[in-house]
């Protein structure tokens, strides 16, 4: 094996031990699901931004920058921007009610405000779509593996799966929020040296902007280009306002305060890094514009356009940002399927002690399948958009409105999921591949879902008026 392929497996080593030492103390579903809600500005700011930074906000993002140019900063900058509006806007407020009623996840939330047949069905839907968000970083680690030792994808998913759900059955959030510290510093440590370097090896800017007049008018457009821009605002913006992975890192914070600053943080330095792995894939299509993937284009650069200790250092930067966000979405599995499955609805009886061994075990099953996943899925930005869009269609109106009417209950809630759901479907089915960006089928199942809500709250208030 080289000799990066040998630090990557070293480096992985060291985040399973050091999640298995912080776990050792774990024996309680409080520690496990919300870190006893003692964590603060630092440690939220460190694992929102780690959960954010994955895949797709590498690798993914890179891919697309290699293929449309500028634009590709949409993609993790309107993650940045649903981040700030979590901080200044949904988190505070979600952050009180869970701390006021003890709840440990968003499905605790629903139940509470929309009772449990809200609460089943959205389970349900999570469960299943967080497996692909899981499956996506996998990809990714495998892509990484791949540039570097050459092995099959099945090599590189199969040593990622073993990673994250070792260290984070261990310990849940505490050992996630501080193994994310130690990926955060390694991945900006990682970036901040691979950028400079690599954009001086190729000459500059200047040969970006040979690259931009060969391919395409707008490659250097930030607003749009090719596939890329603004309408991943729709797509990714409302999801990270809602997501029950950041929203259960939300209450783990210890007052109302820590989540508007650590979120903040974590969403402006988001913004920030967007641009990060942008320059890095415009950079890769100077090195190589006929790869067979575009999603090979940042380990591509790392593995072979850098010197080797930087590459290897660039490459545990990447492959820490995979794990920190598959950690997130085990954490969204495991969460759901024992307290939102389990206990909500199995055996309501359950001890704390049971429900944590369920989390485990639902961690455990959630890696396996998601590395089964990996092997099916074509791309990282594949299996993100699916999670997003179900993600943003069936959560983000009930959410949203829920935490300022009180008025509104099960069938305005049932009927925002629904409608955004088929109508979802429907421009996914129905749409051609052409159609405009205003057609884009996240857009439209989130304007669905609104109205669907909307209409039967009206619809219910003047039956109670009349």
């Amino acid at each position: 094996m080289s000799a990066s392929l040998w630090g990557i497996l070293g480096y992985a080593a060291g985040l399973i031990v050091l999640g298995a030492w912080i776990g050792r103390r774990v024996d309680a579903a409080g520690s496990f699901f919300v870190a006893d809600r003692k964590l603060g500005p630092v440690l939220l700011f460190s694992t929102i931004l780690a959960a954010n930074l994955g895949a797709g906000t590498t690798v993914g993002a890179a891919g697309l920058a290699y293929r449309d140019g500028l634009s590709a900063w949409w993609w993790v900058g309107s993650a940045g921007i649903g981040t700030i509006l979590l901080a200044i806007w949904v988190g505070p407020r979600i952050w009180r009610i869970a701390a006021r009623h003890g709840l440990l996840t968003m499905g605790d939330y629903l139940e509470l405000r929309y009772g449990r047949s809200v609460r089943l069905l959205i389970a349900g839907l999570l469960w299943f779509a967080t497996l692909t968000i899981v499956s996506g970083q996998l990809i990714a680690m495998a892509e990484i593996v791949s540039v570097v030792a050459g092995s099959p994808r099945w090599v590189g998913a199969l040593i990622g799966g073993i990673v994250v759900i070792v260290y984070f059955s261990a310990g849940g959030l505490v050992a996630s929020a501080w193994v994310n510290l130690v990926q955060l510093v390694v991945l900006l440590a990682g970036f901040a040296i691979a950028i400079p370097w690599a954009l001086a090896d190729i000459g500059g800017w200047a040969a970006i902007e040979a690259v931009a007049e060969r391919t395409s008018p707008d490659y250097l457009s930030l607003w749009q280009g090719g596939a890329s821009g603004w309408v991943y605002l729709a797509l990714l913006a409302p999801a990270f306002i809602i997501s029950p992975g950041l929203v259960q890192k939300v209450y783990g914070a210890v007052d109302a305060r820590t989540v508007r600053t650590g979120l903040l943080a974590a969403g402006v330095a988001l913004v920030l890094f967007a641009f990060a792995p942008t320059l890095l894939g415009m950079i890769a299509r100077v090195y190589d514009p006929a790869l067979a993937s575009r999603e090979q284009a940042l380990p591509m650069l790392l593995a072979t356009a850098l010197p080797p200790a930087l590459g290897l250092l660039g490459l545990a930067a990447v492959f820490s940002a995979e794990v920190s966000s598959a950690d997130a979405g085990l954490f969204m599995l495991s969460t759901s399927l024992s307290k939102d499955l389990y206990k909500g609805f199995l055996r309501p009886e359950a001890t704390s002690r049971q429900v944590l061994r369920a989390a485990r075990g639902a961690a455990i099953a959630g890696g396996a399948l998601a590395v089964l996943l990996a092997l099916w899925l074509e791309s990282v930005i594949a299996s993100l958009t699916i999670f997003y869009s179900v993600l943003s269609v069936s959560l983000f109106v009930p959410v949203a409105a829920g935490l300022h009417s009180r008025r509104a209950g099960v069938p305005e809630a049932l009927a925002g999921i629904g409608a955004g759901l088929a109508a979802l479907a429907a421009v996914r089915i129905f749409a051609p591949a052409d159609a405009p960006a205003l057609l884009d089928r996240t857009l439209i199942g989130l304007i669905v879902s609104a109205a669907a809500f909307g209409l039967v709250a009206l619809a219910r208030a003047r039956r109670r008026g009349g």
